[in-house]
This record gives structure tokens, C-alpha cells and sequence, in this order.
């Protein structure tokens, strides 16, 4: 009799952590900010990739200080 209330208990327990863990993993989306939110992931990594690039080139076109020869 015993037994048999363990593995119930323990089958409760189980099905509670379950739900929770459901609720939990459920609610995550990952949203990236300036992608479409609607995309595909390939779509979306894409769209970073070009952002990534267009920050790089931008970095790239700008003049690069001069140090002071002052000593």
C-alpha cells in the first residue's frame, strides 16, 4: 500500500512540474529587435547579417582621427 502511494505521489508531482515547465517554455518567444516579426529564422538571420554589414561599412567610411604630435 505503501508503494502505491509513492508512485502516485510521485505521478502527481510529475504532471505538476510538467504544466509549469509547459507555462514556462510556452510564454519565451524571441523577438530580435529590427528584424520582422513575422519572419522565418533564415528571413530573419538575413536581415541581421545585412544590418551587421551596413554597421561595418558605415564604420569603414568614416575618417579616422588623427593622434597629436604634441611632445
Amino acid at each position: 500500500m505503501r508503494a502505491l502511494f509513492g508512485i502516485v505521489s510521485l505521478l502527481v508531482v510529475l504532471a505538476i512540474v510538467g504544466v509549469l515547465a509547459k507555462k514556462q517554455l510556452g510564454g519565451t518567444t524571441a523577438v530580435v529587435p529590427g528584424a520582422t516579426p513575422g519572419a522565418t529564422p533564415q528571413q530573419q538571420s538575413q536581415q541581421i547579417q545585412q544590418q551587421v554589414k551596413q554597421s561595418v561599412e558605415g564604420a569603414m567610411q568614416q575618417a579616422r582621427p588623427m593622434p597629436d604630435d604634441t611632445k
